[in-house]
């Protein structure tokens, strides 16, 4: 399906996209043989009306079945000149979406599959939660997987963590420069080992 923009006073009264989808996502249709056929949404997320992500369920005549992925990318743009202020463009995850920050309270959620593009999805999503969740220290070396090339064109792959209060700041040990790369605990990085050198004290 391709984009669908309306005017925020098409969207029948909800005040965000997540509000907005989870209602257009919830429904029970009758079809020509008289059985039913429906979803309704277990859990949705998205974070500054930009990518929604939902655990969505099937009805069967009213029987609960499997649960799949919904993502729907989002603009929300109240300041929009021609009164698009709103509008997704929704996928399934057996189209392998390119976004891939579903959180693990919804994939938890979601029924077994063997669709490859699912199963690539699901796997992108947990090892991006798997990398937010990892911790730095104050003084600790990494090293990320391609080089960074900043504004002032200086090019480098490896920084020591230096943590002022709330702020991290990576400083570059060849020219002692400070840098910040942005989403860094999205990266693919890994720490340096720091070799320990052990004294031998005689008497």
């Amino acid at each position: 399906m391709g984009w669908l923009f309306m005017p925020f006073t098409s969207m029948g009264g909800h005040k965000s996209a997540k509000s907005y989808l989870d209602a257009q996502l919830t429904y029970e249709c009758t079809l020509d043989d008289g059985t039913t056929r429906g979803l309704r949404v277990l859990a949705s997320s998205c974070p500054g009306n930009r990518t929604y992500y939902a655990a969505a369920q099937e009805l069967v005549g009213g029987v609960p079945g499997s649960v799949f992925a919904v993502v729907c990318l989002v603009r929300w743009n109240p300041r929009s000149r021609d009164g698009h202020q709103f509008g997704y463009k929704d996928m399934s995850e057996n189209m392998g979406p390119c976004e891939a920050d579903c959180p693990a309270s919804i994939l938890d959620l979601l029924s077994p599959t063997d669709n490859k593009h699912a199963l690539d999805w699901r796997e992108r999503c947990r090892a991006n939660i798997a990398r937010r969740a990892r911790k730095l220290s104050d003084g600790d070396r990494i090293r990320l997987e391609q080089p960074v090339t900043f504004s002032d064109g200086h090019v480098a792959q490896e920084f020591v963590v230096c943590k002022r209060q709330r702020s991290l700041m990576l400083r570059d040990p060849a020219n002692g420069c400070f840098y910040r790369i942005s989403r860094l605990m999205e990266r693919a990085w890994s720490i340096v080992p720091v070799t320990k050198i052990h004294k031998t004290v005689f008497a």
